[in-house]
């Protein structure tokens, strides 16, 4: 059913770029007396941003600058009238073979032929092998007409190459700041909490041992805090749960460690891969952790599904909104959901709600 649905939609597209190559050859035609008109010019972009769209290409991706939708909009109108030529011979043939079967079937010849054994087995042979070079047709002028859209009005293949190295190298420094950063982070957690907690352990075990018993229950006290937050520290630096349990069972404890209630949805077919299971484990503890300490959240709702080759991660909270994407977390987080090639938006009107969203891809 599903690829029915495509064939149709293709056979759709193909036939609608027939028609609409033979409008924008008129429309050369008028305004090929004016190919410097500011008006010429927009209404060219008009049409090519048209067929980027029926051809299922992404306008943002590709440049409309210049002449170059005019000499996109000319180049096109032979690969739109070669599909108009492909789909009418495939009209033509089905209603020939409509034709035959109906004449057949009521026991009358066709053009003066009468059903036989062999002249039937003619027919339908030819009939799929026509057909099969029709669809094939179809495809292949489709196919077509997206490379030449993509060859006119992308990118110049050096400016994109250029533009890849820098954002490369931008990731790059960014990976190396946040690995910093953490590293800073994961000292002051070390040194503020659990180093503090062991030194007055230190001096309650000396003190007990001058004869004071009573102290030995707050020194195990202070010993089974300085492990809780040892744990606390071990997690943020990696999880180990997370390649034994996977990703659900991570986030399960995050939620069950978290001081606002948090509910999680977490629906994936099978394990991306542990880079991606890795960033979106943050993702949800940076996210989470800020909707508690400074949002003011009484909520929190985690998502993770897939959408095509891509794991999605989204974050919401009823908080009082405001989060800065400049800020020392949500940067780090951006910065290692570009490590990826993924995409990371954050959503925080004053007053909320904040809506963190990561697109991670596995491909």
């Amino acid at each position: 059913m599903r690829l029915a649905a495509e064939g149709l939609r293709l056979l759709g597209a193909v036939t609608l770029g027939a028609v609409t190559a033979l409008a924008e050859l008129a429309f050369l035609l008028l305004v090929l007396p004016f190919p410097g008109n500011p008006n010429v010019g927009a209404a060219a972009r008009r049409l090519a941003r048209f067929e980027a769209r029926r051809l299922r290409l992404d306008p943002a991706a590709l440049a409309w600058d210049g002449v170059r939708p005019l000499g996109y909009l000319a180049a096109r109108v032979p690969v739109g009238v070669l599909g108009g030529l492909v789909i009418t011979l495939l009209g033509y043939g089905a209603g020939a073979g409509v034709l035959i079967a109906v004449a057949w079937g009521r026991g009358e010849p066709f053009d003066g032929m009468a059903p036989t054994i062999p002249l039937v087995a003619y027919i339908l042979l030819a009939g799929f092998v026509l057909l099969f070079l029709d669809l094939s047709g179809v495809v292949g002028v489709h196919a077509l007409e997206r490379r030449l859209a993509a060859r006119m009005l992308g990118p110049d293949p050096t400016e994109a190459l250029e533009r890849r190295i820098a954002e490369l190298a931008e990731s790059r420094a960014g990976i190396v700041a946040a690995v910093d950063s953490e590293r800073r982070r994961i000292e002051r957690d070390l040194h503020d909490g659990l180093q503090q907690r062991l030194v007055a352990l230190s001096m309650l075990v000396g003190r007990a041992r001058r004869a004071r018993p009573e102290l030995l229950e707050q020194a195990h006290q202070e010993a089974q805090q300085a492990l809780a937050e040892l744990r606390e520290v071990a997690w943020r630096v990696y999880p180990s749960g997370l390649d034994s349990l996977g990703l659900g069972e991570a986030l399960a404890g995050v939620a069950e460690r978290s001081v606002v209630p948090v509910t999680v949805a977490c629906e994936l077919a099978r394990r991306p891969p542990m880079a991606v299971e890795t960033a979106a484990y943050f993702v949800v503890c940076e996210a989470v952790t800020n909707a508690a300490k400074h949002a003011g959240a009484t909520r929190i709702a985690v998502e993770v599904h897939e959408e095509g080759a891509a794991v999605v991660v989204r974050v919401r909270d009823d908080g009082s909104g405001g989060a800065s994407p400049a800020g020392g977390g949500l940067s780090g987080l951006a910065r290692r959901v570009a490590a990826l090639d993924g995409r990371f938006e954050l959503s925080s009107p004053a007053g909320g709600p904040t809506t963190i969203t990561a697109v991670l891809p596995c491909g």
